[in-house]
């Protein structure tokens, strides 16, 4: 029983899980953090609030509606999307296409049967199982015969 338990725990992806969890708590603190001691208060200094907007309230028909919490809430989701777009998913993006591009998707053509896409060197249909006449492929210029 602890055997298998252990093989659980000792799994690679379980493992990887893990330590992103515990990665991404951890950059979830920074990026708050970041928001919350930079970004907000400049934002408030820019609309005259302080940078905090939690005693924005509005009385209507004796109810007191206080916005204001969601405003600083709002604000602070909108700034840490655009910290972890701008600081972390733009310059990763840019870096795995750079260093890790990707193989060329082969072309394709519809089968004449069926219509579904298949691949331009095949010769059946790996839906309809129909035979594929071949794709004649253009000579290049300069190419002998």
């Amino acid at each position: 029983m602890l055997k298998g338990f252990r093989d659980f725990i000792m799994r690679g992806n379980v493992v990887d899980m893990a330590v992103g969890v515990v990665i991404g708590a951890a950059f979830t603190g920074v990026v708050t953090g970041f928001v919350t001691a930079f970004l907000t208060p400049l934002v408030g200094v820019t609309v005259g609030a302080a940078g905090n907007f939690a005693g924005y309230s509005a009385n209507i028909g004796g109810v007191i509606f206080p916005y204001g919490q969601f405003l600083n809430v709002l604000i602070a989701f909108v700034l840490t999307a655009a910290v972890l777009y701008f600081c972390v998913v733009l310059p990763v993006s840019k870096a795995t296409a750079r260093y890790l591009p990707t193989k060329p998707k082969a072309a394709k053509r519809p089968c004449p049967e069926c219509l579904t896409e298949i691949p331009e060197a095949a010769r059946r249909c790996a839906a309809c199982t129909a035979v594929v006449p071949p794709v004649q492929m253009p000579l290049h210029v300069g190419a002998q015969r």
